[in-house]
């Protein structure tokens, strides 16, 4: 099974956490390497530039994803 089978979700919440998981998925397809990425986390979670860039990837991911499911219809 695919690691994303669907952008359709029941709630806005299981859609922020989609948005969160395409987000982290993309930083795992783009550096593969476990270690590398392991030995990158201090630069980034010590630096509130990174976390904002981090926080605006999400929040593209989010619209895509409230998009895909019509920001929950009725």
């Amino acid at each position: 099974m695919s690691w994303l089978p669907s952008l359709i979700t029941a709630t806005p919440e299981d859609g922020y956490d989609l948005a969160i998981k395409l987000s982290r998925m993309a930083v795992k397809k783009t550096q593969p390497d476990d270690d590398a990425r392991g030995k990158m986390r201090p630069d980034y979670a010590n630096s509130a530039d990174s976390l904002t860039a981090v926080s605006q990837v999400v929040a593209t991911n989010f619209q895509t994803v409230a998009q895909a499911n019509g920001f929950w219809r009725d």
